[in-house]
């Protein structure tokens, strides 16, 4: 019997276990501590912590203070024992196991000795005591009622020891410690879980929105799922410097949950761009590629010009010369609808003298080889979009802005539309869509920056070009950190750190991954 001393200090570490449970994010940590906290309570020198799911008690946690075993929680070793099954193949409730009755029965069972228990099956008990010498003899077993009075486990401990260290029964005062324990301990499992369910709802609904932008376009879906990924490996990176002008960065987990939400959240806008933009893998690609339009009036000049030699308009020397001559302008024009990095002055004005040719339509009229329209697209010099399909493409950003800060966010991730709506901002403050400068963006919009570019440069999946080699993508964002366009102090992490290759190893291609001079691009 506890004395009125000995029950106000045990209800006042009650209260006090209380608030620590309801403190507590991590659901190992949170069962952990409760069993703990139990097994202190009741002085006890072991016990388990089992959690129900589909008709089985599941062993979480392990623990044994005389034969120093903790399994399960966040000791890192699982619990190899089998769950514990409500009901019998046969359909029979299993009320001859003490945690299986406890739950059937939503009932506390104490048990004074088991090894005199007539009632319930302790031969797995047994088995355990003879591998490990041990004497398993009081049980409290007490099931974990939510509060809306559902059984989500079960909490038992074994061996309450009294002040001389013998083994001795659970108390009554005790019993009802623990219940109370208990009741807490469901409440806390309850709420944590439900926040988990919440969040990987929230988390499924953001991938959603990502599965329908890759069913728009097979071309930027893995790009939504690549850039989290890289982005929390660059915040990883930049929390453990110690070097350079950002070395006092750190992340709690709030913080790098908010990164990762905001970096799949990052292009949520492109689910309203035209898919025709978004896909165009031509430069004369619109719901089909136009130059299929082309070929067949080089084809009609073909054969005009055969017309006209069998007519004894033209001899056969002009005849070959000038099919010949189609045949290779035909196959010009295929080479430069297809985008590239850089077009030559000699083929821009190649294509603008093709334009000036004629051909003869069904009408009889005469037309051009090229219209005004495809001229200007099969002379864009970078790539395969114009610049009204650019900014088509760039108003992806401003969505995406709009549609984040719509959301009533929470306080843990309100900063979710600034970092997803930085990431095509410039350090020079020449970004879009608000033209911020470095000291205008928070590090985490920063990072998310140069996940985006990196990502985009050795993409093999895109429709208009090879992902490039790892030597060239870094060049490429080593200049882009000379000019100011990326983050220079977070590139020196990004490569100091080798992020660039951790990341390059899970998800490029092998033939892209060449030798990279690291020193060569710290001091470009």
């Amino acid at each position: 019997m506890l004395t009125s001393s000995d029950l106000q200090s045990r209800l006042e570490q009650l209260t006090a276990i209380g608030i620590a449970l309801s403190a507590e994010t991590h659901i190992d940590a949170l069962m952990e501590s409760i069993l703990i906290a139990a097994k202190s309570l009741a002085g006890a020198d072991a016990g388990s912590l089992y959690m129900l799911r589909d008709g089985m008690l599941h062993f979480e946690i392990l623990m044994c203070d005389s034969l120093g075993v903790a399994l399960g929680g966040t000791s890192g070793k699982p619990v190899f024992l089998p769950a514990v099954a409500l009901h019998h193949p046969d359909g029979r409730s299993n009320h001859n196991n003490v945690v299986a009755c406890a739950v059937l029965e939503a009932r506390t069972i104490n048990i004074e000795d088991a090894y005199r228990a007539a009632d319930y099956d302790f031969s797995g008990t047994r088995q355990f005591d003879q591998l490990t010498g041990y004497r398993s003899q009081s049980f409290l077993t007490v099931p974990l009622k939510n509060h809306e009075q559902e059984i989500i486990g079960v909490l038992q401990i074994i061996n309450a020891l009294d002040p001389a260290g013998k083994v001795v029964e659970f108390s009554p005062d005790n019993q009802r410690l623990v219940e109370s324990l208990a009741s807490l301990a469901a409440i806390a499992l309850t709420n944590r879980q439900l926040i988990r369910s919440l969040e990987n709802l929230f988390e499924a609904f953001i991938n959603l929105i990502n599965l329908a932008i890759d069913d728009k376009s097979p071309y930027t879906g893995r790009h939504c799922q690549r850039v989290p990924e890289l982005t929390l490996m660059l915040a990883d990176a930049l929390d453990r410097s110690s070097e350079g002008s950002l070395s006092s960065f750190s992340m709690s987990e709030k913080d790098r949950y908010e990164l990762k939400i905001a970096a799949m959240l990052h292009d949520c806008g492109k689910i309203t761009t035209p898919v025709h933009v978004v896909d165009k893998a031509t430069k004369l690609h619109t719901l089909f590629d136009r130059i299929s339009q082309i070929e067949t009036r080089l084809e009609v000049m073909r054969r005009d010009a055969e017309i006209a030699c069998l007519r004894g308009e033209i001899r056969e020397d002009e005849l070959a010369a000038r099919k010949a001559q189609l045949d290779d302008d035909g196959t010009f024009l295929r080479r430069v609808n297809r985008g590239g990095e850089a077009m030559a002055d000699e083929d821009v004005l190649r294509v603008q003298q093709l334009a000036c040719q004629t051909w003869l339509d069904a009408a009889g009229q005469r037309q051009p080889l090229l219209s005004a329209d495809e001229v200007e697209n099969l002379t864009i010099r970078k790539g395969t979009l114009t610049q009204a399909e650019r900014n088509i493409i760039n108003h992806h950003i401003e969505v995406t802005i709009q549609m984040l800060e719509a959301l009533p966010w929470p306080k843990h991730l309100r900063r979710v539309p600034e970092f997803a709506g930085g990431h095509h901002e410039r350090m020079d403050g020449k970004g879009y869509p608000r033209g911020l400068t470095r000291e205008q963006m928070s590090v985490c919009a920063r990072i998310m920056g140069i996940a985006d570019v990196f990502e985009a440069l050795t993409a093999s999946d895109r429709p208009y070009k090879l992902g490039m080699k790892l030597s060239q993508a870094m060049t490429i964002l080593a200049r882009m950190a000379r000019d100011q366009h990326i983050d220079s102090d977070l590139f020196a992490v990004f490569v100091r750190e080798g992020v660039w290759l951790d990341y390059a190893r899970r998800f490029l291609h092998p033939e892209q991954l060449d030798q990279v001079d690291v020193e060569s691009l710290l001091r470009l």
